[in-house]
């Protein structure tokens, strides 16, 4: 027998009338309560979805070497030191800007950064080869600090022995960050927490 039931018994009818409204009443905002819950969390999970699912989405990619494979010599300290070219695919709708970092975890002084390009526009689908070194990139976006030090990309230079892996990170932004120069990967880090909306890798490796 439901709650309502044995609360009703032994009452009047009148009494009980009254009791089966109530309880029909209280039935009645469960039901809606349990519906707008339900539907809240419907949203939700397709809110997740759709952020997965542009995530995913974004997809950086070189010519200049396969993904995990040898980057060649014109790209590091023992040739050209230049730049590679990279491209990636559609970023996430809100999308203001782009921070890309490359860095080398195998460094013997720990992580070394090797590149910050930071408040690339969220039309630019792509950087070209040779980005020359200075603050500023062609086509918007600033270039900060790297650990050599200098502004712009130093290409891999590990000490002889074992390869090194170089992984290029690119970042979705809903944001452009306001930062006051000089700009170092510490200071880009603290400034996009909470503002990344995807992100995509490529990793290449090199030695010496």
């Amino acid at each position: 027998m439901s709650f309502c039931a044995i609360q009703s018994a032994g009452k009047s009818s009148g009494h009980r009338a009254l009791r089966a409204r109530g309880c029909r009443h209280s039935w009645y905002t469960s039901s809606i309560t349990n519906l707008i819950l339900a539907a809240a969390a419907v949203f939700l999970a397709a809110g997740l979805s759709v952020a997965r699912d542009s995530a995913a989405k974004l997809e950086l990619k070189t010519a200049a070497f396969p993904p995990g494979k040898t980057i060649p010599m014109q790209f590091t300290c023992s040739g050209e030191n230049i730049s590679p070219a990279l491209s990636w695919s559609q970023p996430p709708p809100r999308t203001q800007s782009f921070v890309l970092i490359v860095d080398d975890p195998d460094a013997p002084a720990g992580d070394w950064v090797h590149w910050v390009v930071y408040n690339l526009p969220a039309s630019a689908r792509q950087l070209p080869e040779r980005v020359p070194l200075g603050d500023s990139v062609a086509g918007g976006g600033r270039q900060g600090v790297n650990d050599f030090p200098m502004n712009g990309y130093g290409g891999p230079c590990p000490p002889p022995g074992k390869p090194h892996r170089y992984f290029f990170r690119l970042y979705a932004l809903d944001v452009i960050l306001d930062m006051r120069t000089p700009v170092h990967r510490n200071d880009i880090n603290s400034a996009m927490k909470g503002h990344v909306l995807a992100q995509a890798e490529l990793m290449g490796t090199f030695g010496r």
